[in-house]
């Protein structure tokens, strides 16, 4: 009985614990089914919640990113640095860097960058020192002592001294060298006094001298050994230039076998001992061509930095933000000069008519550039202007009733006439295109004003022995260079029409007694008041006798692909015065930190 009652307890004991099993598996299942296999629905809504957070913070990150890269430029700014090779081309051949011969685009813009002169001119065109420190005039303004800089050394290592600048000047009045510069300089005393001083002796009073003192000095160690007839000739012109400006000349690269396809690189670098700092840029190229189109080429494949010898800007220049252009006034003037001895211009209601006629502002309409009147033979803004006394003022009725009343009268074909003598002339321009529009206007408005107007325009040659001899020409459009000082005896002083003057450069012939004296006078007065007063009578007589009319400042056209640092727009008294500052030149930038 016993083992049943075992087997039994057992068995219940087993059955308890299933069902205990059972409601435990039910319990889990139940758990399982609630809180898993209910909740696979709502996954979907948790994925979605979990992107959207996380899109979140990767667009966050990707904005702190872009406007730290953005604020990075506040924080390191781009700034101009030294170095760089800038490539100026310029329309022409090199064929001579010394100072004493240099003419020509090409050959002053090398001498410029090589050599240095005494004084040279500030950006707001005032004379400064170069290789001086400044001068002293004597009360009776025939004796200029000009001290130089301390320190001063030529391209090769020596010194530059007083015995330099005295040789300089000596040899230009040698006329065995055969200068053009000869004879601005007769008849001055040049002296070295020790190292440091020179002292130039005037026969009479010039005001004006100081600016004459611009001439690239040459080193008389070179020249010394060296006949005054064979100065032209040496290698030291070319290849072998030493000078004490910016740069020195490194390497003359030729390219090309005839005139039409030579060009030529002049590659210069800077001048480590320059007084006034070595030169931030590197390499300075001189890169000459024949003609335009090839400049224009280069330049438009970014193979230059700057151009010198357009008259405009071509169209697809003008669109290219990445081009700039400084158009610069300089002081000069170009007028229509009436030979005053000879023909119908002889009469001076004839000028005075001729003057009157002309409205300047449509003479130079369209031009593509800005236009600054002539009015008077002294410029706008220099020392003794009188805006007073210009020129006759435009008046076609006017001119008109000179004419009648002087005798000229029109024909049936409204042409005029004197005494038999027809009212013509010739009137000769270089061969530019500017100079054809102006010629073409002139002698339309004339025409009008019934004269006859032949235009020549003969090659540069030509008009240059026409100029020199005063032959050919009746009216004479040429430009003439004035600077800042309103000195202007050698055009129009009576001395100056006659061929043993040194200069001959009186292309009106014109002859004033009352011109003569004012001209005299005001030269000879340092006080710029006082030298204005002296000037009025000059201008009052200039313009009755009407010799010349004036038409405008001639310009100077610089085009550079992107910015130029401290490059000086302004206006100009030689267009190589715009590397009177060439050593502060900058072409690169980067950031500051760095420089």
């Amino acid at each position: 009985m016993q083992p049943n009652s075992a087997k039994t307890r057992m068995q219940r004991l087993f059955r308890s614990r299933r069902r205990q099993a059972e409601a435990l598996g039910a319990v889990a299942e139940d758990q399982f089914e609630r809180n898993l296999v209910r909740r696979f629905g709502r996954l979907f809504f948790v994925r979605r919640f979990v992107a959207v957070w996380v899109l979140t913070v990767l667009m966050l990150m990707g904005l702190v990113v872009v406007q730290t890269r953005a604020l990075s430029g506040y924080y390191q700014e781009l700034a101009p640095a030294a170095g760089g090779i800038y490539k100026e081309g310029i329309i022409g051949n090199y064929t001579n860097a010394n100072p004493l011969y240099v003419t020509g685009q090409v050959n002053d813009a090398v001498s410029k960058l090589l050599f240095a002169g005494l004084f040279k001119y500030d950006k707001s065109n005032r004379l400064v020192g170069d290789l001086a420190s400044g001068y002293e005039a004597d009360p009776q303004g025939t004796k200029y002592t000009v001290h130089l800089k301390s320190g001063l050394t030529w391209h090769d290592g020596k010194r530059l001294t007083a015995a330099d600048v005295a040789f300089t000047y000596k040899a230009i009045q040698n006329p065995d060298v055969q200068s053009p510069l000869n004879v601005s300089w007769q008849n001055v005393t040049v002296t070295a006094v020790g190292d440091d001083t020179i002292v130039f002796q005037l026969p009479n009073p010039l005001s004006s001298f100081p600016q004459s003192l611009t001439t690239g000095i040459i080193p008389q160690h070179i020249f010394q050994y060296v006949k005054p007839v064979n100065y032209r000739s040496v290698s030291f012109n070319t290849t072998k230039p030493v000078g004490a400006g910016p740069y020195r000349l490194q390497t003359v690269d030729v390219q090309g076998n005839s005139p039409s396809t030579r060009e030529e690189e002049i590659q210069m670098v800077p001048f480590e001992q320059y007084y006034g700092g070595q030169a931030k840029i590197s390499s300075f190229v001189i890169h000459t061509y024949p003609e335009k189109d090839a400049m224009l080429e280069d330049f438009r494949s970014k193979n230059l930095n700057a151009m010198v010898g357009l008259r405009s800007m071509p169209e697809d220049l003008v669109k290219d933000n990445s081009v700039s252009s400084a158009n610069m006034p300089l002081t000069a003037a170009n007028m229509v000069f009436f030979k005053t001895t000879a023909g119908p211009l002889a009469d001076v209601a004839v000028r005075q008519a001729l003057v009157g006629s002309v409205d300047i502002d449509k003479i130079t309409e369209g031009f593509d550039k800005p236009i600054l009147p002539v009015r008077a033979p002294i410029l706008q803004g220099s020392p003794g202007y009188d805006p007073t006394l210009q020129q006759l003022h435009f008046s076609m009725d006017e001119a008109n009733q000179r004419l009648d009343k002087a005798g000229w009268l029109r024909n049936a074909k409204g042409m005029r006439a004197k005494d038999g003598q027809p009212l013509t002339f010739r009137l000769y321009a270089q061969d530019t295109a500017d100079y054809k529009k102006v010629t073409s206007r002139l002698a339309a408005v004339w025409n009008q004003l019934g004269v006859k107007v032949e235009v020549f325009l003969p090659s540069d040659v030509d008009l240059r022995s026409m100029v020199a001899s005063h032959n050919g020409y009746d009216a004479l459009l040429y430009g003439i260079s004035l600077g800042v000082d309103p000195d202007e005896y050698v055009y129009w002083h009576s001395s100056q029409t006659d061929a043993r003057s040194a200069s001959r450069l009186n292309f009106s012939e014109y002859k004033s007694a009352v011109a003569d004296s004012s001209l005299e006078d005001g030269r000879t007065r340092d006080d710029l008041s006082l030298r204005a007063i002296k000037y009025k009578p000059f201008l009052q007589a200039w313009q009755q006798d009407a010799p010349a009319l004036g038409l405008y400042q001639p310009r100077f056209l610089y085009v550079t692909r992107g910015q130029v640092y401290n490059f000086d727009d302004r206006t100009l008294t030689a267009d190589t015065d715009r590397f009177n500052n060439v050593e502060q030149w900058m072409i690169r930038r980067v950031p500051e930190n760095i420089r």
